[in-house]
């Protein structure tokens, strides 16, 4: 439990190394003060529902979702916010795939709720269950436990709420504040609604852990290549963020979705696969964290320690959790 409430803030908000407080210790530590409470307590919460239901990871990854919609949708508002902490990328971003109906655009709105499906909850969550290989389907709070961390999240969501009105001088329309909270309780309701009986079985073996593993790694860098290859290729710039560039971003989730749907089916499918698209994952933000701007003044030499610390901290937890799954054995889905 108390992994996942400090891997969770970890991943969601220091591996990528893009605020103004990369490289400063005191800061990075004093941010866990908020962070472990919103995100660390969300994973909590998305995890200890879904479990106490009874419910695996089709479920989680609804509630996941959720939680994707609500965090920018609703809390830091980011969906919406043009100006967002006045980091000068995100206004392009989100103009270039606007949609005035919904008061958002496509390809900012996208990347935001993925990344916190992926870097904010379902990767911590499969990271640290991988330790706890007897308790990993079963809930880790008894119901106080759970109303703790309900409180401490809507704590902690509160402040940031009041934070970004005080220091953004942005507020969002009802219209949009009502329809990210209809979509949150879509999304909940949905997880469950649906996945109560175990999709059947494919009797083909599931891939090596190591194929997973390069998979989730390869796909989630896949925007970013293609960014890369825009620029090499002196095309037009705006390709990476307008419609082709969400068409690529939605697509690499899309064959990641649609191939994990069919590997976890698959015999063999064990704890070291869960664990390799989480470490595949997490990889792939400390990998391009090294080519990341960061907001504000951050020395070079910060940036280079703090990436390169995290970077290690994420081969040593993933390898970790690989030699406990293998002394665990094999851990059925």
């Amino acid at each position: 439990m108390l992994g996942l409430l400090l891997l969770a803030p970890v991943c969601a908000e220091y591996l990528a190394g893009y605020d103004d407080s990369t490289g400063n210790v005191t800061e990075l530590l004093g941010g866990l003060v908020v962070f472990v409470p919103l995100y660390g307590c969300a994973a909590l919460i998305v995890r200890e529902t879904a479990r106490r239901a009874g419910r695996g990871w089709p479920t989680m990854l609804l509630l996941a979702t959720a939680f994707g919609v609500l965090q920018p949708g609703m809390i830091d508002q980011a969906m919406f916010n043009p100006s967002y902490r006045d980091i000068d990328y995100l206004g392009p971003m989100l103009e270039a795939t606007y949609i005035p109906a919904l008061g958002l655009g496509g390809y900012l709105s996208l990347g935001w709720v993925a990344g916190h499906v992926i870097f904010s909850v379902c990767a911590p969550i499969a990271i640290v269950e991988t330790f706890v290989p007897d308790r990993r389907a079963t809930p880790w709070l008894g119901l106080p436990g759970l109303a703790v961390a309900v409180v401490a999240f809507g704590l902690a969501a509160a402040f940031v709420v009041k934070w970004h009105l005080d220091t953004e001088g942005f507020v969002p329309t009802a219209a949009q504040l009502t329809g990210a909270g209809a979509v949150v309780v879509a999304l909940i309701v949905t997880a469950f609604a649906t996945g109560r009986r175990p999709a059947p079985p494919i009797g083909r073996p599931a891939p090596g852990p190591w194929v997973v593993g390069a998979v989730a790694f390869v796909l989630l860098l896949v925007p970013d290549l293609f960014g890369l290859v825009v620029e090499w290729a002196g095309l037009d710039p705006a390709m990476a963020i307008d419609w082709r560039g969400f068409a690529v971003l939605a697509g690499r989730l899309a064959v990641l979705l649609a191939l994990l749907w069919a590997w976890s089916r698959r015999t063999g499918w064990r704890a070291h696969h869960r664990l390799a698209v989480a470490g595949g994952a997490l990889l792939s933000t400390s990998v391009t964290a090294f080519v990341t701007e960061p907001i504000g003044d951050v020395t070079a030499a910060a940036k280079l320690w703090h990436n390169m610390f995290f970077l290690i901290v994420v081969v040593l937890l993933v390898a970790s959790a690989g030699v406990r799954a293998s002394r665990a054995g094999r851990v059925t889905v």
